[in-house]
């Protein structure tokens, strides 16, 4: 017997669940509530835990697109012709999207096939930057990953606004800086 799809009217409650989730998230991070999630949706606590019966599962919904997003600019900037532009435009996609969207380290950070993806992405731009001469070639692939997390986090911890933006853009700048060979 084939499986039934969901009713129309779940289906669309399942979409306006995730659009709330993902300006939820984006805004305040993992530590928002399903709650809050629902009366942004405009449904009830228990159609967001019909469709996902954990703040877990509903996350992890929502940042997988996102981090598959990341992935596929990654894998894209791979054939830029500049291999330390591609490199360094990725890690300025990545300082814009947390300057946007404050989940952005936990999302980076869940764990399994997507952040494997991810790392092999960032792994191949960083080989080709430093084949170039562009990255220092002593930096790793887990090196970049500890700075992004660092970095991410001193994004989300400053007020947001224009301020959070400039000191964003100078948090990028030494890291970037220290990531080149020295003359």
């Amino acid at each position: 017997m084939a499986e039934r799809l969901p009713r129309a009217d779940a289906r669309r409650n399942r979409e306006k669940v995730l659009r709330a989730a993902r300006d939820a998230f984006a805004a305040s991070g993992y530590g928002v509530s399903l709650d809050e999630i629902a009366a942004r949706a405009g449904v009830g606590p228990g159609t967001v835990y019909r469709h996902f019966p954990s703040k877990e599962e509903l996350f992890e919904a929502v940042t997988t697109a996102r981090v598959r997003d990341l992935i596929d600019d990654a894998r894209g900037r791979s054939a830029d012709p500049d291999p330390g532009q591609a490199f360094f435009g990725f890690l300025g996609r990545i300082r814009e999207e947390a300057a946007a969207k404050r989940d952005l380290p936990e999302a980076i950070a869940l764990a399994g096939p997507l952040q494997d993806d991810l790392h092999a992405a960032l792994d191949a731009l960083l080989r080709r930057a430093q084949q170039a001469g562009a990255v220092r070639p002593e930096i790793t692939t887990p090196d970049i990953i500890v700075l992004l997390k660092g970095l991410l986090r001193s994004i989300n911890d400053a007020p947001s606004g224009a301020e959070s933006r400039a000191l964003a853009d100078r948090l990028l700048t030494v890291v970037t800086d220290g990531l080149r060979p020295h003359p």
